[in-house]
């Protein structure tokens, strides 16, 4: 029997830190929403980029600092921030860092 739902009891158990680099992985990609989780070691980057959807990031352990448009936040625990499509942002991780990354349908 399958079920209309997917559970996660706790994201961070699904996301292990590395010791080097940047792990990610796809938890869920339906109805037009992916929800990709990023396990950053202390340290690691990714670099500014844009993405042709619009997204949520959401940090859920550590810290580190995220940018969007010409704008900077600490990325600490809770952490949350909507993007339009095509908005240039980076993250760099202080610490070791997990954060979810919601890939929303795309704008009409």
């Amino acid at each position: 029997m399958t079920t209309p739902h997917t559970f996660f009891p706790n994201l961070l158990a699904e996301a292990p830190v590395p010791a080097r680099g940047i792990h990610s992985q796809t938890l869920s990609d339906e109805g037009g929403v992916e929800l990709v989780l990023f396990a950053f070691a202390a340290g690691e980057r990714l670099s500014e980029h844009t993405s042709a959807r619009p997204a949520i990031i959401h940090i859920l352990s550590g810290e580190g600092d995220l940018t969007a448009g010409d704008d900077e936040w600490a990325a600490t625990p809770g952490a949350w921030l909507r993007m339009p499509a095509k908005t240039r942002h980076s993250l760099v991780a202080r610490t070791p860092l997990v954060m979810a990354l919601y890939l929303l349908p795309r704008e009409r």
